[in-house]
């Protein structure tokens, strides 16, 4: 795919990138666009600043096929953080309403994970994209205004608990499109009695598509960049 002409973007392509820390999944939009110089460019499936790892990038014809990669499920790995909560269910705001963990045993986590496994039903985080009345929650929220969010069906496929290193419990989670594993942290800490917040997050796979087989921004700006080799 090296330094490939605009056609062949506006013909089509679906570019698979590790997205950085901090970086929005428009950031890295913005970023492909300025590279390749087309206007039609999308991502399938937002990740939040504060997540890493897969983000399918579409170009030219084919944002035709965005809608149907963002349908397929999704496998993440991360941590949660158990013995405080977020109003935002992850670190984009100050933990509080610390707990003891002294009574939690690991057994008491495998249990927890075992509860949100299968159809669930899940209400998205206050500070969503999700909008209601024509206005995005997050901004409602911000806003202090209460929000009524109706829960929603999804599915946890494996909810696995892989590590444990109290307070923090490292996890994989393989889901149905719409799960938020924000939520899914806060429900977690909520059964277990002592709170928890996703503290990282990296998705692995969309679909058949895998992380390990995604590019970094820089080497995608490497590979657009004029060969100045004589």
């Amino acid at each position: 795919m090296d330094n490939q002409p605009k056609e062949i973007f506006e013909a089509g392509q679906v570019l698979l990138i590790n997205k950085p820390l901090r970086w929005t999944s428009f950031d890295a939009v913005r970023k492909i666009r300025n590279l390749i110089r087309i206007k039609k460019v999308g991502h399938a499936g937002t990740l939040d600043p504060l997540a890493t790892g897969l983000l399918i990038i579409c170009t030219g014809k084919f944002t035709k096929k965005i809608n149907e990669y963002m349908a397929r499920e999704k496998e993440y790995t991360g941590t949660f953080t158990l013995g405080a909560a977020t109003p935002t269910y992850d670190l984009e705001s100050e933990p509080g309403n610390f707990k003891s963990l002294d009574n939690i045993t690991a057994q008491d986590i495998m249990n927890a994970a075992a509860q949100w496994t299968g159809d669930i039903m899940q209400v998205p985080p206050a500070h969503s994209a999700i909008k209601i009345g024509g206005k995005r929650v997050y901004e409602l929220a911000r806003q202090g205004k209460e929000v009524q969010i109706e829960p929603r069906k999804v599915t946890i496929q494996e909810f696995e608990i892989t590590k444990i290193e109290m307070p923090v419990v490292h996890f994989r989670v393989v889901c149905s499109t719409g799960t938020y594993i924000r939520s899914l942290a806060h429900d977690f800490g909520n059964t277990l009695g002592c709170g928890a917040y996703l503290s990282s997050l990296c998705r692995t796979r969309i679909g058949e598509f895998k992380l390990s087989d995604a590019m970094t921004i820089a080497e995608f700006e490497k590979q657009q960049a004029p060969d100045d080799r004589y």
